[in-house]
């Protein structure tokens, strides 16, 4: 009789984990090499598990992709670890559980670069390994990503007719990420091929719990649980979860009261925890009708505030657009930026950008600059947030906080790394790129948060990307142009432009994009200058006719100024013919030359 067959009318209990149960022991690094390295340390968990009253193990193989192996120096063995986990797992089983094959998610909340067809083939490497060992079926679980999910049981499902259980890890109660609730999760995943389909990780039994309430009995497919211990806590720099058993004799048979008829545990679980979990269902009829709890559904987005207007191109305008960028100050005194803000508004700025501690150097943080020029000027903010400096956790914190100072336009940039700046020991995060970070503000202004929570109401932000013109390959440049239009992005803004022919060329290679592009013209102050952005700044690349015209004026601060001034007018002169929008990026907080700037250009429209 297989899983399946006893699952129509029995209770079974899943086992717990593995990996945290090591980290518990002591072991660091690579689980899952211990199939091979320690054996016997492996066979003697699975028996605990077993000895507990576990119906179905797992194989020591949530990891055994050679795309998270090679960050050990494994990825060679992947074939081998896998089947090495299979045969402890059998040992270990005897005739008195099944033997899964696990496969854990990749996508996770860092970023990987590795693409979609990558993970697929390390999947297929690894689901094939486990198959050569006849596992009893496969344990798809800590899936964060619903798409590779659903590619993982297809994938499975075209190798082999054993059965597949498919568990999701939740962003937040009764949804993932993109705000998929979980009934419709476990639709797909029927659809896709799953025999048994559940949540795992990320929460502890009640909420988990709490999600399973709003999803209905299913017909040809079964429900699963495995719930953290807990939530995890940090003990002298290692995590931690709440030894609690007992607590867990409860939450089984509230589970099966849900629908679920496989019960397992994931972190911070022990064969303690499996045998509470035994003892109160294992073996026992599982319920065929439920109540079903209806999911409080929010009106506010019926009383959302409509999308602000933004500074993007009107296409019907044919009057330039002209953003410019103001960085805040390193020192506390703020007057001069505002007379600043306040000089370019006046002189015909649409909007005063403001970086996110460019060159990884400390500014005065850009959301109170920002809203110092919301209150004090008539100039309008727009923000440059970096995910150099916050997690996710503060990176949508800051960006609520941006949208409830009335704040909606906003630069998306990965950020210079901390090596290049005032603080070359400071952490750099990264948790994501601007292309994620594109894609979060777009859930966000769909009223959802990354975890794919509701936010109560819409965010309204409109959203620019990073361009860089100044590289050999414009075309590789553009091709990435073009999946931050379709994660999201409505506008670009460029990297200093300092070469004429350069903005005929880059423009036939951008006509076909559906994104205004405000070219960069950064104006020159002395030849030190030239020299350190030509030389030393990523991103930026002066021509040999200008750093020879800014090393003519020598030491002469004025002369120099001048000359700067002239090159940046006929930079603009040159981009209008192309472009209708200029992104103006003031030196060393001297607006006075990007307030002439912004006449000028405006000066020029009126002669067009």
């Amino acid at each position: 009789m297989n899983v399946l067959e006893k699952l129509q009318h029995s209770m079974l209990v899943g086992d717990g984990a593995i990996g945290t149960y090591l980290y518990e022991k002591g072991y660091r690094g690579s689980f899952e090499k211990l199939n091979i390295e320690e054996a016997e340390t492996i066979t003697a968990i699975h028996k605990e598990y077993v000895a507990a009253g576990a119906d179905v193990i797992q194989t020591n193989t949530y990891a055994a992709n050679k795309i998270k192996l090679e960050k050990y120096g494994l990825h060679e063995q992947a074939g081998a670890i896998n089947k090495a986990g299979v045969q402890l797992a059998k040992e270990a089983a005897a005739d008195d559980a099944y033997v899964f094959g696990t496969i854990g998610g990749i996508k996770g909340v860092q970023q990987l670069d590795v693409t979609n067809d990558d993970i697929l083939d390390a999947f297929k490497e690894q689901a094939e390994a486990l198959l050569s060992e006849n596992v009893d079926g496969f344990m798809l679980e800590t899936f964060y990503d619903i798409h590779e999910l659903l590619g993982t049981v297809t994938l499975i499902r075209e190798l082999t007719d054993l059965p597949i259980i498919a568990q999701a890890a939740l962003g937040d109660v009764g949804v993932m990420r993109g705000g998929l609730p979980v009934s419709d999760v476990f639709q797909r995943l029927k659809n896709a091929g799953a025999d048994v389909v559940g949540l795992n990780c990320r929460m502890g039994p009640y909420h988990i719990l709490r999600s399973l309430e709003t999803v209905p009995l299913m017909e040809d497919v079964f429900l699963s649980a495995y719930p953290n211990a807990s939530l995890p806590d940090l003990d002298d720099g290692r995590f931690v979860y709440q030894s609690n058993p007992d607590y867990f004799y409860e939450r089984a048979q509230d589970l099966k009261q849900q629908g679920v008829r496989l019960i397992g545990g994931c972190c911070g679980t022990t064969p303690e925890h499996i045998a509470e979990i035994a003892k109160a269902v294992k073996g026992t009829a599982p319920v065929r009708e439920k109540a079903i709890v209806t999911p409080v559904q929010s009106d506010a987005f019926d009383n959302a505030p409509p999308a602000q207007s933004h500074v993007r191109l009107d296409e019907k305008n044919t009057e330039p657009t002209v953003i410019v960028e103001l960085d805040p100050p390193k020192k506390l005194s703020t007057q001069k930026y505002i007379e600043g803000a306040a000089a370019l508004y006046r002189a015909g700025a649409d909007a005063v950008t403001m970086a996110d501690n460019s060159l990884a150097s400390p500014r005065i943080d850009n959301l109170a600059m920002g809203a110092m020029v919301k209150n004090q000027t008539n100039a309008r903010p727009l923000l440059h947030v970096a995910c150099r400096d916050r997690n996710l956790i503060g990176l949508q914190s800051h960006l609520l906080g941006i949208h409830a100072l009335g704040i909606h336009d906003i630069l998306a940039v990965t950020g210079d790394p901390t090596k290049v700046g005032d603080f070359p020991g400071a952490t750099s995060v990264y948790d994501v790129n601007s292309l994620n970070l594109i894609s979060l503000m777009k859930e966000m202004n769909e009223g959802r948060s990354f975890s794919g929570k509701s936010l109560g109401e819409k965010t309204s932000f409109t959203i620019a990307a990073a361009f860089n013109p100044n590289v050999r390959n414009v075309d590789r440049a553009v091709k990435r142009l073009e999946k931050k239009v379709d994660a999201g992005a409505d506008y670009f803004m460029s990297q200093p432009v300092y070469g004429k022919e350069q903005f005929k060329e880059i423009y036939e290679a951008t006509k076909h994009l559906d994104a205004p592009i405000y070219v960069g013209i950064m104006p020159l102050v002395s030849s030190r200058n030239a020299e350190f952005l030509h030389n030393e700044v990523p991103g930026i690349k002066l021509t040999d006719e200008t750093r020879k015209i800014m090393a003519d004026c020598g030491q002469d601060r004025e002369k120099a100024q001048k000359e700067g001034i002239a090159i940046a007018k006929s930079l603009i002169d040159e981009a209008l013919l192309y472009f209708q929008g200029i992104y103006l990026i003031t030196p060393f907080l001297r607006y006075d030359i990007t307030t002439e700037l912004t006449s000028y250009i405006r000066a020029q429209a009126l002669q067009r």
